[in-house]
């Protein structure tokens, strides 16, 4: 009996799961159209509508136009079955952004953070998603997940905040705990980096590409390592803390984890951007002016840019030569700032570093990738579980 009746139960739920899916994808659709991208008939396509609609995941959305014949009813994502939200944790400041069930962004709140060691990071968290929950008019009670990105890794053993000792107030034992007690919402932390590199699978330049390293230069080196379509994150959380790496023509620096730093960061991280550029007379205030300053300042930003192709280059070949990616997305301020010109100089660089010859393209994330990557994240999981929800509490009341 059970498995009989469980066929259709299967059936009910594939069908629906496409259905809605499309209507993420594709918007608002008549029956018929659904019926026509799906195989199912109209009865079925009806009564499925009518489930969803009852359990207030669809709703209705005007009537076709532009077509021969009389209008139809159109169906869409009920926006508000759920919300989500994410934050992108940085040394200075906290910048949140909340997403309904469609995906689109409904509230950001930027939080401005002080430096001192003493600072209270969960009183700075709950904070930063309330000011982002009431632009989006609603309490913080109607949020469904949290994604929160962060410098660094937590270590899964411990719990504890690693390769981010520059981030205050964040290396508390029992931080991770606090959160939770205060939040009142399922969240979950993860590398910044790393939430970028979710934001360029699903739309950027990584859609389609199974293995890829994402590279991110600002002031500090980070990369993120996908293989097979995951995110490879190490026993600790460190894989893709590139600027550890020790590489050749850089000094050996030893304690790395007192000092924060390895050969890749003391080769191109932002300091020694700003530091080369001095050294070919540009002046600039930060790494990324730098860069913008070297496109439009023949001779000194010329070879501001050669030479920081090459260590950029010098630290990919590292990477790719151990994971053979098939594509190598650039970003962060400092090489988005570099744009196409410092991109050809990359390629041309790794060519010559290399035996592996990835695609290099430069990130196809204009702005936010890490709340976009977190909004990702919490969106995927927050979807799977609505839908979940709703085959359950038709169970029961079949029951």
């Amino acid at each position: 009996m059970a498995t009989r009746d469980g066929t259709p139960r299967l059936l009910r739920s594939l069908n629906d799961r496409a259905a809605l899916d499309l209507l993420l994808e594709r918007g608002p659709l008549t029956r018929g159209q659904l019926g026509e991208l799906t195989g199912l008939s109209k009865p079925t396509m009806s009564q499925l509508l009518a489930r969803l609609e009852d359990v207030g995941l669809v709703v209705h959305g005007g009537r076709s136009s532009g077509r021969p014949g009389p209008s139809a009813q159109l169906y869409e994502i009920n926006p508000t079955a759920a919300y989500v939200a994410a934050l992108d944790v940085m040394p200075t400041r906290i910048l949140a952004a909340v997403a309904e069930l469609t995906g689109r962004t409904v509230g950001e709140y930027e939080l401005r953070t002080p430096r001192g060691k003493g600072s209270d990071a969960v009183a700075r968290v709950c904070e930063a998603v309330d000011g982002a929950a009431a632009d989006a008019g609603i309490d913080r009670s109607r949020l469904q997940r949290l994604v929160i990105g962060s410098p660094g890794a937590f270590d899964p053993r411990t719990e504890r905040l690693r390769y981010a000792r520059h981030l205050p107030g964040w290396h508390h034992p029992q931080l991770l705990s606090r959160l939770a007690d205060e939040l009142g919402v399922p969240f979950g932390v993860d590398n910044d980096v790393n939430l970028a590199a979710v934001a360029e699978q699903h739309v950027g330049r990584a859609r389609g590409h199974a293995s890829f390293v994402l590279l991110w230069a600002e002031d500090g080196l980070g990369a993120a390592l996908v293989i097979d379509g995951a995110l490879h994150r190490g026993a600790t959380g460190g894989a893709g803390e590139v600027g550890f790496l020790p590489l050749p023509g850089t000094p050996v620096v030893r304690h790395v984890g007192r000092s924060n730093a390895g050969g890749f960061q003391a080769l191109a991280g932002g300091p020694q951007v700003l530091e080369l550029a001095r050294e070919c007379g540009l002046r600039a205030g930060t790494p990324e002016v730098a860069v913008t300053r070297a496109l439009t300042t023949p001779g000194a930003g010329d070879k501001l840019l050669a030479a920081l192709a090459h260590r950029i280059a010098l630290g990919l070949a590292a990477i790719v030569a151990v994971l053979d990616p098939d594509l190598v997305v650039l970003t962060g301020s400092v090489l988005k700032a570099g744009g196409d010109r410092l991109l050809d100089q990359v390629r041309s660089e790794l060519a010559d570093l290399a035996v592996a010859r990835p695609t290099i393209e430069l990130s196809g994330i204009p702005d936010r990738p890490v709340l976009q990557g977190g909004l990702c994240v919490a969106l995927s999981a927050v979807r799977d579980e609505v839908f979940d929800t709703i085959q359950s509490s038709q169970a029961v009341g079949r029951s």
